[in-house]
């Protein structure tokens, strides 16, 4: 008899949809109402910053709940179609969701000059720490999704270390979703085909909080609103924004220090990879090498999903794989017979 743990393993594409394109895309269409009204609340930072948090319940109240942290993409949000959704989900499971939006990317420009990038751990260090401190100890997990995948792998990796100088874990289990884990690859990608699509897409949305912040706070990033206006490429913003306030020398600089893949042996948190080998923001530079993987980590590699796509089920009835083979897999972890 096949469980139900094991009914959600497997990815087979919504009939028709197995294109990456279709699948990346159809989310937006499937899960376009939010079926959640997010609690919100500001975190102010030690250096006078802040994150925004979107809760899937006033966690005051949901104390004793298990916890899932979910870390977003580029420049997306609690309205992505992956984040109400999952949060929906894990509401459904009776656990606590929460997204922690990465520096101004809640709607309102940050404050200081840094915002946010593949590998800055700092700010979900320092999350995950006040989340146990304010609400206490329960079981916890973090999903990344994309950039945040690939933001969560180096906060495991990083945790792993400090795990074997006696330092204790936040998080029970962790999911990482279409992750960039070699960023170069993917940066190169996206200027490929109809990768360039996406590129067009998520440089706008990059330009356009930009510009939103360089006029509530002029002079807060290295560039001025004509220049920000001539950036072409993914890359030339890597390299004229996101390297140059984050102390890296360049973009190349910036993907190859921020890269998670090398550092994946690190990681002992369970951790579960879930990755499309036809993602189009991807190359196959981004698989590891499974013999190289400890045995905390679970790689799933499926031949179709696009780029945080996964999309099943029937056109009449659609489903969100996501939503189903998370929860399951995190199960074991946050249900955990006291």
């Amino acid at each position: 008899m096949i469980s139900i743990h094991h009914m959600h393993e497997i990815f087979r594409p919504l009939a028709g949809a197995s294109n990456p394109h279709l699948q990346t895309l159809l989310p937006r269409l499937v899960r376009r109402r939010v079926q959640l009204q997010p609690f919100w609340q500001r975190l102010e930072l030690p250096d006078g910053d802040f994150v925004d948090l979107a809760w899937s319940e006033n966690p005051e109240l949901a104390r004793d709940k298990p916890r899932v942290v979910l870390f977003h993409g580029l420049e997306g949000n609690f309205y992505s179609p992956y984040a109400h959704g999952l949060l929906r989900a894990w509401q459904d499971k009776g656990w606590l969701g929460v997204v922690m939006h990465f520096r101004g990317c809640s709607g309102e420009p940050n404050r200081k000059s840094r915002i946010y990038h593949s590998g800055e751990t700092e700010d979900a260090r320092f999350f995950l720490r006040w989340l146990r401190e304010s609400y206490g100890q329960v079981p916890t997990a973090a999903v990344g999704v994309s950039l945040g995948g690939n933001m969560l792998a180096l906060y495991l990796a990083e945790q792993g270390q400090l795990a074997e100088q006696g330092q204790e874990s936040l998080l029970e289990a962790a999911v990482v979703v279409s992750a960039p884990l070699m960023l170069e690859p993917c940066a190169n990608r996206m200027e490929q085909g109809f990768s360039r699509v996406y590129q067009h897409y998520l440089l706008n949305q990059l330009k356009l909080n930009a510009t939103r912040k360089l006029l509530h706070y002029p002079g807060s990033l290295p560039l001025d609103l004509p220049q920000l206006k001539g950036l072409r490429r993914i890359k030339e913003f890597d390299d004229v924004i996101t390297a140059r306030i984050h102390g890296f020398d360049d973009a190349l600089d910036y993907y190859r220090r921020c890269s998670a893949l090398p550092l994946l042996p690190q990681i002992t948190t369970p951790l579960l990879i879930i990755h499309a080998k036809d993602d189009p923001f991807m190359t196959a530079e981004v698989i590891p090498n499974l013999h190289e993987l400890p045995d905390n980590i679970d790689y799933q590699l499926t031949e179709h999903g696009g780029h945080v796509g996964f999309v099943s089920g029937s056109l009449k009835h659609p489903q969100m794989w996501l939503e189903q083979r998370i929860p399951a897999w995190l199960s074991p972890y946050l249900e955990q017979q006291s």
